[in-house]
């Protein structure tokens, strides 16, 4: 039996593993695809504290050692089923589970459809959510990004330095990505925005062909051939793992207080899963950190009790 399980390894998973590990708590994280979540998947980090620059995957690779450096055991597996309550938390993967005495929930969350026509059949020919996964597959094409904010602006600058044309469709007249992003954004020639306009329909018989777009202002429809097409529109917390056991908000995210705590003793939720203002790699790291020091507090009461 583990002290803690750990269900996730972006960044708020790692730091909670971090800090386990180094309270000499035995650690256990579970992670279902690669260290690093969401992050191990952005281009460039221009905003974590002591890196000017560093890629997602670099910083992600990071974690996951200083993690280990401290003893905490990670195995790869989907989480199918957990239990919450009760002194014994547990958590299967297949037919296998696990247990301890806490259980720490950073299941991150996954990239938000447009929910379009097209879209889920199209899905992994031509339709990605990961620019840095997939933009190698579009050398020298022309290719749409969809959204205003950090990630989509990131991911058009990303695909810019191999693609012919990158067409950054917004439904607003203005984005809502960094300052410092959007000035990079209009400055690179290769980068054509298009305003307050949806994507309503992905065509293509095998793969991507084009998109039929619609004006929110006029209403006008318009096809744009490309190859492919990358949502970057937000994201949905995974916190379906849980839902019938903890309290969630209406968007999905986990309720939890300033200590990480949710409602049932010895479960803390952190990182994009829980309910907050700010969703950083930043502000996951220091809800990890939080989370692994309450549940060695946790541990030690209980101990204290028995």
């Amino acid at each position: 039996m583990y002290d803690v399980i750990i269900i996730g390894s972006g960044p708020a998973g790692m730091a909670a593993g971090i800090y386990a590990g180094r309270a000499g708590l035995k650690t256990l994280i579970i992670e279902k695809m690669f260290a690093g979540g969401q992050a191990a998947t952005t281009y460039e980090v221009e905003n974590y504290p002591g890196f000017e620059s560093i890629t997602g995957p670099e910083l992600a690779m990071k974690m996951e050692a200083h993690a280990k450096k401290y003893g905490a055991d990670t195995i790869y597996g989907d989480v199918t089923k957990v239990e919450l309550n009760g002194d014994i938390k547990k958590a299967w993967t297949g037919e296998t589970e696990y247990t301890a005495r806490a259980i720490i929930l950073a299941m991150g969350a996954k990239p938000r459809e447009l929910e379009v026509v097209g879209e889920r059949r199209l899905r992994g020919s031509g339709v990605s959510y990961c620019a840095t996964c997939d933009g190698a597959f579009f050398r020298g094409k022309e290719v749409a990004v969809i959204g205003g904010g950090n990630v989509a602006v990131e991911d058009a600058l990303y695909l810019s330095q191999f693609c012919l044309d990158v067409f950054l469709i917004h439904r607003r007249s203005e984005m809502r990505a960094d300052k410092t992003l959007q000035i990079a954004l209009l400055k690179n020639k290769k980068i054509k925005p298009i305003w307050n306009t949806l994507v309503e329909e992905i065509n293509g018989e095998n793969c991507v062909e084009e998109l039929l777009l619609s004006n929110t202002v006029s209403s006008e429809k318009a096809n744009l051939a490309v190859s492919g097409i990358f949502v970057a529109i937000g994201t949905i917390p995974d916190s379906g793992l849980v839902s019938k056991q903890l309290k969630l908000t209406e968007t999905g995210h986990i309720q939890t207080d300033e200590d990480m705590q949710t409602g049932i003793e010895g479960v803390f939720a952190v990182g994009d899963i829980r309910k907050k203002t700010l969703w950083q790699i930043v502000t996951a790291v220091a809800d990890g950190a939080i989370a692994a020091n309450m549940v060695a507090k946790y541990i030690a009461t209980k101990s204290m009790g028995e």
